[in-house]
């Protein structure tokens, strides 16, 4: 999603969002030349990665029979959209930037900017929609497995592509027509107010209110699912006690509903029944494994949000205030800042796989058979 510019240095001038424009001032080509090329292979690689990544959830997905599940599919879509950012936005980009100059004409500029706002607001809104997807299937389990498809999450993912192109082509209605030689730059005219409002919040800042306050429910959901289930099995076990014969022994099945805690003898089904001090070790440890579980799902959810907050916050409230007038975005720092934005769609595939062990298999797979390939 491109920046905020300025034509010329008058700080009075019109907004607009884009990429790279020309340079305020001149520098020493040599400077300039070393700097660049570092910089593009800096780019080029963090684009490389994006597609790679992305790219291998997408197969992962597609030919892991195991990974067919509506809530994956959901994970493909997001990873689909983030490779055409790393595909179709980040490459264009890269060569704005280091040439300083549009050189690929009007209808190019104008299907590159689309491409990217809606690509970049589709990806957010795939975060927003993954959460609520999680939040129902925690919080209302066996109503919404009943309803939990691979046909809804496709409609879900419609919607998704809908509210992006209306988010992102009002300004198709007032972009500036160049003349006969085509553009400089490649440039939203952004001195709509009403329309920056609209875009930032419905890209941005309505997804991310969602996102907080669904994974802030999922966590609590989930520390509560962990407690009932600790309680549950330390319930499973009293009955298993309170059932044996008077001799004390278990039978298979006993064993297999017991509490995971309780050691036995595999040689000798007769067990003694556990004294006052080896219960409360007991629920000691299933109290230890209730607080662990909490703070990986913690850990997690810090992670995902943290990730989202931190690549787009700084984009998007640079563009709410630039476009309110209230501040001016210097060139470099609205380039950082979108590429701070796209560098989520390379952590995304990396979020919302590595912690699932399916994943991990599908992955190991993969490289398995470009091995041997």
């Amino acid at each position: 999603m491109e920046m905020e510019r300025y034509h010329g240095d008058s700080s009075t001038g019109p907004n607009i969002t884009n990429s790279t424009g020309a340079p305020a001032s001149a520098l020493p080509a040599v400077l300039v030349t070393d700097r660049m090329v570092v910089l593009v292979v800096l780019l080029g690689l963090l684009t490389l990665l994006t597609a790679l990544v992305n790219g291998a959830v997408i197969t992962a997905i597609c030919t892991t029979k195991k990974l067919h599940l509506p809530a994956n599919y959901l994970i493909c879509s997001l990873a689909f959209t983030d490779f055409l950012v790393a595909i179709l936005v980040m490459p264009v980009s890269i060569l704005y930037i280091a040439t300083e100059t549009w050189s690929l004409g009007q209808v190019v500029c104008e299907a590159w900017l689309s491409v990217d706002m809606t690509c970049c607001t589709c990806s957010i809104l795939h975060l927003c929609v993954i959460a609520l997807d999680r939040y129902w299937a925690i919080t209302k389990a066996i109503e919404y497995a009943r309803k939990r498809s691979a046909r809804r999450a496709a409609v879900m993912v419609g919607i998704i592509w809908v509210i992006s192109v209306f988010i992102s082509i009002p300004p198709l209605f007032w972009r500036h027509r160049p003349g006969s030689h085509g553009p400089k730059q490649c440039i939203i005219e952004h001195n709509h107010v009403g329309y920056t409002i609209y875009s930032t919040f419905g890209a941005f800042y309505i997804p991310m209110t969602l996102i907080l306050i669904l994974y802030y429910r999922i966590y609590n959901a989930a520390k509560t699912l962990y407690q009932k289930r600790v309680s549950s099995r330390h319930l499973s076990s009293q009955n298993s006690l309170n059932h044996c014969r008077v001799a004390h022994t278990f039978c298979v099945s006993d064993l297999s509903t017991s509490d995971p805690t309780l050691e036995f003898d595999r040689l000798n089904v007769t067990m003694r029944i556990p004294s006052f001090e080896t219960e409360m070790e007991a629920a000691d440890e299933r109290h230890q494994i209730c607080t662990s579980r909490e703070r990986k799902a913690a850990r997690i959810l810090g992670l995902i949000l943290g990730a989202f907050i931190l690549c787009w916050m700084p984009f998007f409230l640079k563009e709410l205030l630039v476009g309110l007038q209230v501040i001016t975005a210097s060139p470099h720092v609205s380039d950082f800042l979108t590429w701070l934005g796209y560098i989520n769609s390379l952590i995304n595939p990396l979020l919302y796989t590595s912690f699932n062990e399916d994943f991990k298999l599908a992955f190991k797979k993969l490289l398995r058979r470009k091995e041997h390939a």
